[in-house]
């Protein structure tokens, strides 16, 4: 199974920017932490990182072959109409990750742009919600081959 895990805007710049929100652990820290996880589930991972929405949408786009989506939108979550119609258009399973809980935050954070198009969110746990993103998709992509 190949993966694409996809961090959205200022996600580069974790373990300095705001950690009484997002943590310490760096970008680097939560991509090692996939990437072991990936081996013991067999599972090959690409990871990108982009501040930029168009990037984002053309990664999605590449990655429709491919056999999930695990994403941190990031800001792009509550705003984003054209990464949330490159989801749509993709047939890879698509799960939304998030560190913070994003709905014990500012009232402008409860909309999810890319939620009604993925197969799921996870949110508030902080790096876990990428192991448990990851984990679902790989769960779903199974699924829909008929493996387990």
């Amino acid at each position: 199974m190949k993966i694409l895990v996809i961090h959205g805007p200022n996600l580069n710049l974790l373990g300095t920017r705001e950690a009484d929100i997002y943590g310490n652990r760096t970008l680097d820290d939560i991509n090692n932490m996939l990437k072991c996880e990936a081996v013991e589930l067999g599972a090959e991972l690409e990871v990108f990182q982009s501040n930029h929405e168009g990037e984002i949408v053309d990664a999605i786009q590449r990655a429709g072959k491919l056999d999930g989506i695990v994403i941190n939108p990031a800001a792009y979550t509550h705003t984003s109409v054209a990464i949330r119609d490159a989801i749509a258009a993709v047939e890879a399973p698509v799960v939304e990750v998030h560190l913070s809980n994003i709905y014990k935050r500012e009232e402008f954070r409860h909309k999810s742009m890319i939620s009604p198009v993925a197969h799921g969110q996870i949110a508030g746990f902080g790096p876990e919600s990428y192991i448990l993103g990851l984990r679902a998709v790989l769960s779903i992509a199974n699924a829909d081959k008929g493996t387990s």
